[in-house]
């Protein structure tokens, strides 16, 4: 083609989206539109352990279930966000490292000590929470609101008392889970996350082990 009349061409183009900037909207739309990657997905992460929960506090390395994530959208550059699902998990980044995890349960308890009406709470101890009053919940409009929403009819004393039963006493875990924090955002260059060598994204488990979900959600460019 004459590179004269594909400049020409080009400056035209150039001049008709600048005069009309909703053509131009239109026009950079429809050329990003086939690479844009908006894709988000709740990933189950398996229990750590067997057994029923002990609120044991255990560490899940994410990262590889993040890269392949990355690799099923075909995101290239733009960010991955991470968030725990549940009011007992954190996601935080660091190092995986087996003794370090340890160091972060025997940290995480001395900031947030358990109950010692607790699974794990020490006889004697003195320490209590309000959220581990179990019988005395629910106590606002609120807390019965979301009851009822999450299918216990709280009205019926039988109801009420199957979700009391069923409530751990877990304050601890959630406050440690407060410290840590639920969700993290990850900026994504050439299809790789941009992580330190010893990064790791990982979900600490408060109150586990159980069976836990994550959402992942890719956003940028193809």
């Amino acid at each position: 083609p004459d590179p004269l009349m594909s400049a020409r061409a080009a400056l035209l183009t150039v001049a008709t989206l600048a005069s009309a900037p909703g053509a131009a909207a239109a026009f950079f739309g429809g050329l990003l539109r086939g690479r844009r990657v908006v894709d988000y997905a709740s990933v189950t992460i398996p229990a750590p352990a067997a057994g029923p929960p002990t609120q044991e506090i255990t560490v899940v390395d994410l990262t590889e279930a993040i890269r392949k994530r990355l690799e099923a959208t075909g995101l290239r550059d733009g960010s991955v966000n991470i968030i725990s699902r549940h009011t007992t998990t954190a996601v935080t980044i660091n190092e995986w490292e087996s003794r370090l995890v340890r160091d972060l349960r025997a940290w995480l308890l001395k900031l947030a000590p358990p109950d010692e009406r607790s699974a794990i709470g020490a006889d004697g101890s003195g320490i209590a929470y309000l959220h581990n009053d179990i019988g005395l919940r629910p106590d606002s409009e609120d807390e019965r609101w979301r009851c009822v929403e999450n299918g216990w009819d709280i009205d019926d004393p039988v109801q009420l008392q199957r979700w009391r039963d069923q409530e751990p006493i877990n304050a601890h875990s959630h406050l440690a889970a407060m410290l840590l924090g639920s969700s993290e955002c990850i900026p994504v260059c050439g299809g790789q996350m941009v992580l330190g060598q010893w990064q790791s994204v990982m979900l600490v488990d408060l109150d586990g082990p159980r069976e836990r979900t994550v959402g992942i959600q890719c956003v940028g460019f193809r």
